[in-house]
């Protein structure tokens, strides 16, 4: 597994420099040049194409692990995600493909996953439902789609600040990983930890300064493997409760599950109408107070930096639990249920500036 991790990290690390270092040849394509918009927050110009450093350190990851344990299904998967990362990595370069040509690319490739690799869903631990998605394989499909696309369009809406969603992500991919363990699946700890290193090789520079974001194609893919992964751990280990995916990714999946309902029915615009009102947005506003007001380049990127471990501690308070209640579906639901009610509370204090003293990061002028 080391192995695994390790050569991820060398691949995306040094592809991540090599963009970098030559930004001037594709800094026209690859560059997001935008840092006006209501959901923009860095200062000046950064290429956002980090998603081709996590693909290649995915696929060398990948082919280690297949030449190790002998098997070639990890390619399939490797397949099953190229379109969900294609349309992502096509609109970081053309700035054309709309969220809803990107949302159906990852229906088509949980399709993929689905005939390839058998990565459906065929049990939720709720018994009318299980029958269904036994007995009719056309609504497990439909279903794994929606979920599959969900999870990956999910991790894309969080993915706002330096070193946010990647860092959820290597949370969420620790605790497959951990589960994967447990029930001795070594295959598929193998791609997390493919996963792991890939993401963390890119994170060196994406946090804190920012050199380069993941862009649509790195949050899709991350997304993607994210969803697959926990299919695939579901229907390969029936000891694994469904429920335990889904407490791990809670955040993501309910920050846009209330996103859609506050623009919806709140504020009556459409839905993929895009605001500054995601939670991760809030604490940037009204939490991390250090150096507002400066225009520099040094102190915006600190501060969006600076965002980031809030939701970290966030994510946290559903994967560790996760860990420690895979198997327990009942509980797991609680927590489930615990969760979502935290969340909006804490989006409450947030918006009615109630928030506690001790959790907000003030204003610093002696460094100016």
């Amino acid at each position: 597994m080391l192995q695994i991790l390790l050569l991820a990290l060398i691949v995306s690390f040094t592809t991540g420099l090599l963009l970098i270092r030559y930004a001037h040849l594709h800094a026209r394509f690859s560059s997001d040049g935008d840092v006006t918009g209501v959901q923009k927050f860095h200062a000046t110009p950064v290429p956002r194409i980090g998603g081709l450093p996590i693909m290649l350190g995915l696929v060398a990851g990948c082919a280690l692990s297949g030449f190790l344990n002998t098997t070639g299904w990890v390619l399939l998967l490797l397949l099953s995600a190229l379109p969900a990362f294609a349309a992502g990595f096509i609109e970081d370069l053309t700035k054309k493909v709309g969220p809803l040509p990107r949302l159906l690319a990852t229906f088509i490739a949980a399709g993929l996953g689905y005939f390839l690799i058998h990565a459906g869903l065929w049990r939720l631990d709720l018994p009318f439902l299980d029958r269904l998605l036994q007995h009719y394989w056309l609504i497990s499909l439909l279903l794994t789609m929606v979920a599959v696309g969900g999870v990956a369009h999910a991790v894309n809406i969080i993915d706002g600040y330096n070193g946010l969603s990647g860092m959820v992500a290597v949370f969420i991919f620790l605790a497959i990983a951990y589960v994967c363990f447990k029930v001795h699946d070594i295959v598929l700890m193998s791609v997390c930890f493919a996963m792991v290193g890939a993401i963390l090789g890119f994170l060196f520079w994406n946090f804190p300064r920012g050199l380069i974001f993941a862009g649509d194609g790195g949050a899709y893919l991350i997304g993607f493997m994210i969803a697959e992964l926990s299919v695939l751990l579901v229907a390969r280990n029936t000891a694994v409760s469904p429920w335990f995916p889904l407490l791990c990714v809670i955040y993501p999946v309910f920050e846009t599950i209330f996103s859609i309902y506050r623009r919806k029915f709140l504020q009556g615009r459409a839905v993929g109408y895009p605001d500054a009102l995601h939670l991760h947005q809030m604490v940037y506003k009204r939490m991390v107070l250090w150096m507002v007001g400066s225009k520099e380049a040094r102190h915006l990127t600190q501060r969006n930096s600076m965002t980031s471990p809030y939701l970290w501690v966030l994510a946290s308070f559903s994967v560790v639990p996760a860990m420690l209640f895979w198997s327990n579906t009942w509980v797991l639901m609680l927590l489930v249920l615990l969760f979502v009610l935290a969340y909006l509370r804490l989006y409450r204090m947030i918006v009615r500036f109630k928030t506690p003293r001790w959790m907000v990061l003030r204003r610093d002028d002696s460094s100016r």
